[in-house]
This record gives C-alpha cells, structure tokens and sequence, in this order.
C-alpha cells in the first residue's frame, strides 16, 4: 500500500471513521444518494455494493427500503460494516447480506445471482485495469438493471496539486491518471469517454454522469475545511455540491465522477 504499514484494520478505521465522519464525506454521501435515487428501480428491488466498505452508500438504500449485499475483500471493512448495522432497526438488518471476496470475482461469489442495481463505487482506481472488474458489474446486473460506478476524474488531475501549490507535480498531472489519495495509496483515474465506452461494450447503455466532490474539495486543499458540526453550513454546502454535479463545466471539474447506466435486456 503505497510503502506504508497500515494494516488493513488501520485502514478501515482512517476510511470508515475519519473520511465519512467529514463534512466532505457526509456531502459525498448525499450527493450520490440523490444521484442514485433518480435512476434507481422502485424498492424493496435487490443491490449488490461491490467493495462496499462499510456501508457508506448501500446503507441508507437499506433504510429506503432495498436489499443489500454488501461485497468485500477486508474483512476488517466488513467488520466496520457489521458494527454500522447496529445502527439499523431489526427490519432493516435483515435486508442485508455480507459477502467475503474480491470484485473481480463478485459473479462467481454471489452464484452467479443478478441484481436490480450495482454499486462500485471508489474501487476501480485501486486497479490497475478497469476492465475486469467491470466485467463482472456488468455479468451481476440484472436485464434493465442499473449499474453506477464512481470512479477518479482522469480530465481534472491537476487541480488537487494546483490548490495545494505543488506547482511541478500540477504541471505534471495534465498527462498523469495516477496520484496518491487523501489515504496515502495510490490511485488511477479514468475517463467518462473511456468508461462509458467500456460498459457499453458490455450490453450496459449510460445513461447519465454527475460530478462529485468539487467545492468541498477545493477548500480543504486551499486549507479551509468545513466543521462538520456545522450541520446549517454543510447542507448548504451539499446543495450547492448537488447543484454542481448535474451541470457543465462545473461536474467536469469533479475530482471524480459518477456514471449511471442501465443493462440492455436480451
């Protein structure tokens, strides 16, 4: 990991407790809940959240009525996961379902089930190769499925570096697709050209992309982070970052992005 020793217990407590204990976590995950509520099929429809960490995005499907598998490699993730379901109400966790193993064999993990949505988001820039990976997504959707993927902005890689006025390593970004993330491991980025084209190779029509993280993020790199107790100041905040991803140019200049497709039945 990047020539760190975080252990993978290290890194579930730093993703799961400080990264969406933010207030820009908490925009993260309202922005893309609201994203994902307009292409979604009617509840109590089933999802698979493949590399699902600890619930972050499958959960509230859960409290809005849907079934989940929650799909993870970490058993240390899953173990953050199992904590948050406490926080569910006995109904809700019985529509949750935890399953141990790597997304590149998601379809073979959950015998070969199809799902009405799957999620994969934040995983694809940990590989080396996108393709994979998506292959299984596209094999574990469901005939008029929806699959969402969120994944880094290869277009706005030097604007982190920019804000943070490492000047050279800006320069360099304009050619990069690659950067160390906000956990200290490295990361990939990719294109809503190349992405979309890749899911359609796979019978899977895009259907629409949105932005994610944009204001939120240019003020903690500038050093101006929100206080997430200032619940008035970060909805706001997420409104505006709501706003934002829906239109041009300012979705383009999204440290990452959120892409919305739906399978073509046969």
């Amino acid at each position: 990991m990047n020539g760190n020793t975080w252990t993978g217990t290290d890194l579930a407590d730093r993703y799961a407790d400080e990264a969406f204990a933010s207030a820009k976590g908490y925009v993260r995950s309202y922005v893309m809940h609201q994203q994902l509520l307009e292409h979604l099929p009617p509840d109590p429809a089933r999802v698979l959240d493949v590399g699902g960490g600890a619930g972050h995005h499958s959960f509230p499907l859960v409290r809005a009525g849907y079934e989940v598998t929650l799909l993870d490699p970490s058993q240390a993730m899953l173990d953050k996961a199992q904590q948050r379901l406490e926080q569910l109400t006995d109904q809700e966790r019985r529509r949750v379902t935890f399953v141990r193993a790597d997304g590149e064999r998601a379809h073979e993990a959950v015998h070969g089930e199809q799902f009405a949505t799957v999620l994969c988001h934040g995983v694809l820039g940990y590989l080396e190769r996108p393709e994979p990976l998506v292959d299984q997504l596209c094999r574990c959707t469901d005939d008029d499925g929806v699959l969402s993927i969120m994944t880094g902005n290869a277009g706005a890689m030097a604007v982190r570096p920019a804000l943070e006025r490492r000047w050279d390593d800006a320069l360099a970004a304009f050619d990069s697709r690659t950067e160390t993330n906000v956990l200290g491991l490295s990361g990939r980025a990719d294109t809503v050209e190349e992405l979309s084209e890749l899911v359609r190779n796979h019978g899977v029509e895009p259907l629409r992309w949105y932005g994610v993280w944009l204001f939120v993020d240019w003020l903690e790199f500038s050093g101006a982070e929100l206080d997430p107790n200032a619940s008035q100041e970060v909805e706001a905040a997420a409104a505006v970052e709501l706003e934002a991803s829906r239109r041009d140019p300012y979705r383009q200049l999204s440290r990452a992005f959120h892409l919305l497709a739906r399978k073509e039945p046969r």
